[in-house]
């Protein structure tokens, strides 16, 4: 999403860069963001991050043992100039206990299809939307007795996976899965903030989709859930190079936007203190027609909805939603500008 297209006061930006610098900011009125989700999702997500983990730390050697070829990020790229957009929402993976129920829904939901992957014992599936990749589906085979939350992982571009690695491990972070090259696909790796949230980093060797809208179905946003929104983003700021705006907000809480290339990438927002057994956690969004028939579809394909469709502030339509095993994602119906370049 454009900054431009979301500001009302052209001059913030160069306010919130000056602020960044000498520790201050100044309220910016601009993106789809998303409090009121933040708070409800929070609500209802229960443990995600602490049960994730657990899910990401079991289905380890699962996931280092396939040897098949992974579709690149940007299938359209193959021979023009690779670009990059640190920060960047570009992939998102689910370890589900059920593969097939969750193809089954998203298939339904997003009109997705699947590309199916076998090696040793694990069982993955590339979603597309259309030609492009969007996702990646594994399958982690519970005990009937396991409770853990399953979560979507949220990829954030990068450049160089390595040096971004080294930086987030020099500023707090804890490594969950190593740096590793897929071909076709890139080098990635998965940590977590020094807040508890997982999340993965992807330099895609095609580079990265262009800074356009995304099509309907597609990824279009992601919000972290902290205890110390302001900490976090002076986290992921240290190796990802964004620029943090504060928003305005009448609830108390901190809620602050994460932006790069004069596009807004991110929100951080408060996790309410008074629930002291949630985790921090990042929530992504996907891009729908219409926010209130996509829940209602969800609803008939089996999965539940944690947050009800509501306006946010900026004239954007949201809800949450939950896949019938449990996973949490976030549906936007967004009108704004269908180029920001």
């Amino acid at each position: 999403m454009l900054l431009s297209e979301l500001r009302t006061d052209r001059n913030c930006g160069d306010r919130a860069r000056a602020g960044a610098r000498d520790g201050t900011r100044d309220p910016v009125t601009f993106g789809p963001w998303v409090s009121r989700v933040a708070r409800d999702a929070a609500r209802q997500a229960g443990t995600v991050a602490c049960g994730f983990l657990a899910l990401l730390l079991c289905a380890a050697p699962a996931i280092a043992a396939p040897q098949f070829d992974l579709p690149p990020i940007n299938a359209g790229n193959v021979a023009e100039a690779v670009e990059h957009h640190p920060g960047k929402l570009v992939w998102a993976e689910l370890v589900t206990p059920d593969l097939a129920a969750a193809k089954a829904f998203y298939a339904g939901l997003f009109g997705w299809t699947f590309r199916d992957y076998h090696s040793n014992e694990v069982d993955y599936a590339v979603a597309f939307l259309g030609s492009q990749p969007i996702g990646g589906l594994l399958q982690h085979r519970a005990a009937r007795s396991d409770t853990r939350q399953t979560s979507w992982l949220t990829f954030l571009a990068v450049s160089d996976a390595d040096a971004a690695v080294r930086s987030a491990l020099d500023h707090g972070a804890r490594q969950i899965r190593a740096p590793r090259t897929f071909a076709g696909r890139g080098r990635q790796a998965v940590l977590a903030d020094p807040q508890g949230a997982v999340f993965a980093l992807l330099a895609s060797s095609t580079g990265d989709l262009p800074d356009y809208l995304p099509s309907e179905g597609a990824w279009i946003w992601c919000t972290l859930l902290a205890t110390d929104p302001d900490a976090d983003a002076a986290f992921y700021q240290t190796f990802l190079g964004y620029e943090v705006y504060a928003l305005p907000a009448q609830d108390g809480m901190e809620h602050l936007l994460l932006a790069s290339d004069d596009s807004a990438r991110a929100s951080v927002n408060t996790l309410p203190a008074l629930f002291t057994n949630r985790h921090p956690h990042w929530l992504n969004f996907i891009r729908v027609a219409d926010a209130g028939a996509a829940t209602v579809a969800a609803v008939r394909l089996g999965g539940r909805i944690l947050v009800e469709t509501h306006a946010d502030r900026h004239g954007g339509l949201v809800a949450v939603i939950a896949d019938p095993q449990g996973a949490a994602l976030g549906l936007m119906e967004w009108n704004g500008a269908e180029d920001v370049q």
